[in-house]
């Protein structure tokens, strides 16, 4: 039983930095999946439930609101083919 406990990951251990949510998003905007027209809460039909919490608690403290814009989150891009 003591083995089991050890292989176990809490799942407040998760840590979404505010870096690792823009790159997902970006990968889905650029998939096509989502617009940077949507709000961000869309993400939460991306990240599994349980670590959404986690997504909000940072988007949070980062003055993110869920109804802001992908775009706002993404901010300015820069593209290396212009």
């Amino acid at each position: 039983m003591h083995m089991i406990l050890e292989t176990v990951q809490p799942t407040s251990s998760i840590r979404y930095s505010i870096d690792v949510i823009r790159e997902e998003a970006r990968h889905l905007v650029d998939k096509g999946t989502i617009s940077r027209r949507q709000p961000i809460y869309v993400l939460c039909q991306y990240i599994p439930a349980r670590e959404w919490v986690c997504v909000e608690c940072e988007l949070e403290e980062c003055d993110f609101l869920l109804r802001d814009c992908i775009g706002d989150l993404l901010g300015s891009e820069e593209w290396d083919n212009d």
